[in-house]
């Protein structure tokens, strides 16, 4: 018989990757949105990195333009998707953040 343990079971947290340019205020706001929020990301920093500006491009499809977020995989797009997804109430689910 099964104790129920399962609809207490603790998920790990998302895996977040954002690749970024220094001065971008797309970026700026993007990572501020995360902090408020308490997520913790991988930062990419590709102002002078080729091999992971290529990297990000190849992952979110040939995007050029940065923020370029990844949740779990999945390509979210840049800040205004993010924000889109918060203002719909559908981050917190994908990032799998505590009710």
């Amino acid at each position: 018989m099964e104790s129920g343990q399962d609809a207490f079971e603790v998920k790990p947290p998302a895996k977040v990757e954002i690749y970024t340019y220094r001065f971008s205020s797309d970026c700026i706001l993007a990572k501020g949105l995360l902090d408020r929020l308490g997520v913790s990301y991988n930062e990419f920093i590709i102002d002078d990195d080729e091999i992971n500006k290529e990297v990000m491009m190849k992952r979110s499809g040939g995007r050029t333009s940065a923020p370029q977020i990844f949740i779990d995989g999945i390509t979210i797009g840049g800040y205004v998707e993010l924000q889109k997804l918060n203002t719909a109430g559908e981050l917190a689910a994908l990032l799998r953040l505590a009710a």
